[in-house]
């Protein structure tokens, strides 16, 4: 059901509610948008995520039997696929879109993973102090007003020693060259799928156009935060975590997957086949190994789309 006018002109005035509505809306939808899956594609990338910040010889013996707490979990992407790959026994996804929590919690349980899940707000948890063993979340941060609030949180409900992992967070200069891009493409694509020989096969109705232009308004009230690296982790320590550390993830595969994503919501749903997702899919991935295995080397961790945050709690 699309965003009625009402709602978008409430939501565009308070960020808890723009993500509940935008979130809501998505939830069932979010995983084709965003070609997510629970298959060994995406449980390689989650853990891919979690090593580079997390390195295997920081990971102990006990994180395959760890209580996983899982903040803006949307439909459960990142905590499903670690489980997955062998990190945690138990977990829990949060959101405070409760249409995020319930795909979430079936796709757990669809997956036979030993999950629950609760409608709450990444500020004011609803765990006991010290009762948690590894707190994670992908593209959560920039949604939250009060980072110094979650880093508190999350802090006090790990127990001693305690790990959390944070990853998907748009950079500052990242974000800027992402955001080019997709209007940019956005631009193009409507456009030249209007043009008669395109028309019939890849132009999506007006009407669509329009409410897809709708809902990503609210992007630029739900997408609050960019991070600089330093400055990101320095928020981290003083709510109380040691150990703090930042990776950055994906230059030329940010600057190649943005304009993709775009161009595929600009156009008719199965227009582009299974061909272009295989071309899509594969670009990507060369491109993730020449930033992580060669432009890490050379280029400032800042100019990178995403940082990853690991800490502890003491």
């Amino acid at each position: 059901m699309a965003i009625t006018q009402e709602e978008f002109e409430l939501a565009k005035k308070d960020p808890k509610r723009a993500n509940i509505v935008y979130h809501d809306w998505e939830s069932e939808t979010y995983d084709d948008k965003w070609s997510i899956s629970y298959d060994q594609r995406c449980v390689d990338y989650a853990r891919n995520c979690f090593d580079q910040v997390v390195p295997k010889k920081f990971q102990g013996p006990d994180l395959a039997e760890a209580m996983v707490v899982e903040l803006g979990s949307g439909t459960g992407f990142f905590l499903l696929n670690l489980m997955q790959s062998g990190i945690g026994s138990t977990g829990i996804v949060t959101d405070l879109s409760a249409g995020m929590v319930s795909v979430a919690s079936r796709n757990g349980l669809g997956l036979k993973l030993n999950i629950s899940g609760a409608v709450a707000d990444a500020e004011n948890l609803p765990f006991s102090s010290g009762s948690v063993d590894l707190v994670i979340g992908h593209a959560v941060l920039h949604h939250v007003p009060d980072l110094d609030a979650v880093f508190a949180e999350v802090i006090r409900i790990l127990r001693p020693g305690g790990r959390f992992v944070f990853c998907g967070e748009p950079t500052e200069k990242g974000d800027v060259v992402a955001r080019a891009l997709s209007r940019l493409t956005w631009w193009v694509s409507t456009r030249l799928t209007k043009l008669p020989p395109l028309v019939e096969k890849w132009s999506r109705p007006e009407h669509e156009l329009a409410a897809s232009s709708r809902e990503q308004a609210l992007e630029s009230v739900v997408d609050i935060h960019t991070f600089d690296p330093d400055r990101l982790a320095r928020i981290a320590l003083r709510n109380g975590a040691v150990d703090v550390s930042t990776v950055t993830q994906e230059l030329m595969a940010s600057w190649f997957g943005w304009p993709v994503r775009t161009f595929e919501s600009s156009v008719k749903p199965g227009a582009l086949g299974w061909g272009w997702a295989s071309f899509a899919f594969g670009t990507w991935k060369k491109l993730e190994f020449l930033d992580r295995n060669v432009m890490s080397k050379v280029v400032p961790d800042e100019y990178f789309y995403n940082v990853c945050i690991t800490g502890t709690a003491p």
